[in-house]
């Protein structure tokens, strides 16, 4: 198998030590291919008192060290101070995102991993950048993408990302909902291995909308939209109050869950796993994982960040490798 691809993101945070902390415990580091600068991994090496050998690559494609971190070269713009970000290595960030995209794009790695990046600092460079899901939704020329995060089995989308609360309601359109939940089905199909996949959908409004007393939404646009698809073959269960949606027994029968904003299915996702959830993009041509945390700047350099969901990021990117084969 082509390897995996892994960016370590933002220099200044936590993504190139937690490649480090990981790059411990591994006897199979010739599967994976780390995108960085390399003295940057070397002094966190020394400062953090990691044994992991960095080994140095031209290409993915050559052979890849068993014990040691494969790392396919991206030079600092300027020298990092951890915790402290700094818009001139904003390019550095962005050149190893296209350099992932490249890759998979083109087939030469199998599935790309992301370390956080600072959207912040990006955008301060003078970089229009919104995330990660955004940039390669771009960068593969795809109309539509889904963000879908994920604890174990439990499985949240979003029919809308980052919007502020104003322009949800105009975004959730019929044409927009059945492109997200064919995606949804689509990939739950290809890249998770279920062969019926079984979709909660909650309602847009409190008590999805309580009969059209506390909003329309459901009337006019989900409600429409969930009936066609279920002429279609698809198994969707809603519009569903959000308040009582994310209970046990409906966790349990179902695969996934499709949110109509950012937080409302996201706080009740990350209660349930942070630490050890993971971001994924569905709709793309290759598999795309990353943590559900960001750059925490505070920790950087300290040998305390967690890499629990950078763990399960790369595990999450293997066990869809190996359900896209089923």
């Amino acid at each position: 198998m082509k390897p995996i691809l892994i960016t370590s993101g933002e220099p200044a945070g936590i993504g190139p030590e937690l490649c480090l902390k990981w790059a411990e415990s591994r006897s199979d580091l010739n599967e994976f291919v780390v995108t960085g600068d390399v003295q940057h991994f070397k002094i966190l090496a020394q400062t953090l008192g990691y044994r992991t050998e960095i080994h140095v690559i031209d290409s993915v494609d050559q052979p890849l060290a068993h014990g040691a971190l494969n790392v396919l070269p991206h030079a600092l713009e300027v020298p990092v101070e951890l915790g402290l970000v700094n818009p001139r290595n904003a390019q550095y960030v962005i050149a190893q995102l296209q350099t992932a995209h490249d890759l998979a794009f083109q087939n030469h790695v199998s599935a790309i991993v992301t370390a956080p990046v600072h959207k912040g600092v990006i955008n301060d460079a003078g970089i229009r950048f919104s995330g990660h899901t955004e940039f390669f939704q771009s960068s593969s020329n795809v109309d539509k993408v889904v963000m879908l995060l994920a604890a174990g089995t439990f499985r949240v989308a979003l029919a809308t990302t980052h919007l502020p609360l104003k322009e949800v309601s105009a975004a959730i359109t019929r044409e927009s909902l059945s492109a997200v939940l064919n995606i949804l089905n689509d990939e739950m199909r290809s890249k998770f291995g279920i062969v019926t996949p079984r979709l909660a959908v909650c309602g847009l409004n409190p008590h999805a909308g309580e009969g059209g007393h506390l909003g329309k939404e459901e009337i006019d646009v989900i409600e429409p939209t969930l009936a066609a698809l279920r002429d279609e073959g698809l198994i969707l269960s809603g519009p569903l109050p959000a308040d009582t949606a994310f209970t046990p027994p409906v966790i349990e029968n179902h695969d996934a869950f499709l949110a109509m904003y950012h937080d409302q299915g996201l706080p009740v996702l990350k209660y349930a796993g942070f630490g050890n959830a993971v971001n994924i993009t569905l709709g793309l041509p290759y598999i795309r994982t990353s943590v559900d945390h960001g750059t925490a700047l505070d920790l950087a350099g300290t040998g305390k960040a967690s890499a629990g969901s950078f763990i399960e990021a790369i595990g999450t990117a293997r066990n869809m490798l190996k359900s896209q084969k089923i």
